[in-house]
């Protein structure tokens, strides 16, 4: 569905999971772990718990959890409901995990000033439309497309959701992983699973790690995959990471997925920018809201938004918020 991950669980991938806390002797669990392809890409959950029948009706539920949103949500299937939503221009009735994406992110849409902003798929169309031919779209095709983009023109009820202006499209790669992990998580608790690492493309801690103490996630650099910016350990909250590299229309990352609703075009300023925050799906909206506003502004934002940011430019400068809680190497 979208880009490559960027966020790597530390779950036998090379990082070793951080000690028992305090001396304390690891938790007798039994651990379970699944892993599926959706989204477009690998997505993993490891889940510890005392009965080992109820922790795999757990873990089964989560994926049909998350397979119900892609299929809800994917702009590859033309019978889900956001594909009939862009085809027919309005869905009668939408189901609730839609509605429940669509009424979050017009949400972080007003408060953001229209950076975040979902109706942007014109614009991606118009680039993609481009790269077929090899090259990029003229400033006209970006301005007929920008022209069909704005947030306020999608109408949003529980009895259904409508464009108010033709041709209007909506994408919801920018969000739906995120929700995903938040969905996860209300499945694990509802079957009273304490301890997890959801990764459904962003990633999502409960509780501990197999070997008693937090949970250790890597930043993976962006001009790298190979390459670790930080190493963080997990304090409960969401991470949610946008890069310019996985889907990128130009060989320099200058044209890539994420767009700015206002211009029409990429943010020019930043190569990567990583969000924790208390849920994955406004953590993985403010990637986007964080892209647009550039470098300069994110510790800003962050602090506006009660969230933690890293980020890296397109010259390889990082930068990060004070709230991180980063882990040797």
């Amino acid at each position: 569905m979208r880009r490559r991950q960027i966020l790597y669980a530390a779950m036998g991938q090379g990082l070793a999971a951080a000690g028992p806390a305090h001396g304390a002797t690891p938790a007798a669990l039994t651990w379970r772990r699944r892993d599926w392809l959706g989204f477009g890409t690998t997505l993993s959950l490891r889940a510890g718990g005392h009965d080992e029948a109820l922790l795999e009706r757990a873990l089964d539920a989560s994926v049909q959890a998350v397979r119900t949103i892609e299929a809800q949500m994917s702009l590859h299937d033309p019978g889900s409901a956001l594909s009939r939503l862009n085809r027919e221009g309005r869905l009668p009735n939408p189901p609730p995990e839609l509605l429940a994406v669509l009424r979050l992110s017009q949400w972080v849409a007003r408060h953001s000033g229209g950076a975040f902003d979902v109706t942007v798929q014109p614009l991606w169309l118009a680039f993609d439309a481009a790269r077929q031919d090899a090259r990029l779209p003229r400033a006209a095709e970006v301005a007929a497309a920008r022209a069909r983009v704005g947030w306020q023109g999608l109408q949003v009820t529980p009895r259904g959701v409508e464009f108010t202006r033709p041709a209007m499209s909506a994408t919801l790669n920018g969000v739906a992983q995120g929700y995903a992990c938040d969905r996860v998580r209300d499945v694990l608790r509802a079957h009273g699973v304490q301890h997890a690492l959801i990764d459904t493309g962003e990633l999502a801690p409960l509780g501990h790690n197999p070997a008693d103490g937090p949970w250790r996630l890597g930043l993976v650099n962006p001009r790298d995959e190979h390459a670790l910016l930080a190493r963080v350990l997990a304090d409960g909250r969401c991470l949610a990471t946008s890069a310019d590299e996985p889907s990128s229309f130009s060989t320099d990352h200058r044209h890539h997925h994420i767009f700015d609703p206002a211009s029409g075009y990429s943010p020019a300023g930043l190569a990567s920018v990583t969000v924790a925050a208390r849920s994955g799906a406004l953590a993985d909206a403010l990637t986007k809201v964080m892209f647009v506003a550039g470098p300069a502004q994110i510790a800003a934002l962050a602090a506006r938004w009660q969230v933690d940011a890293l980020w890296v430019d397109k010259l390889g400068c990082q930068g990060a918020t004070a709230g991180w809680r980063l882990a040797s190497a």
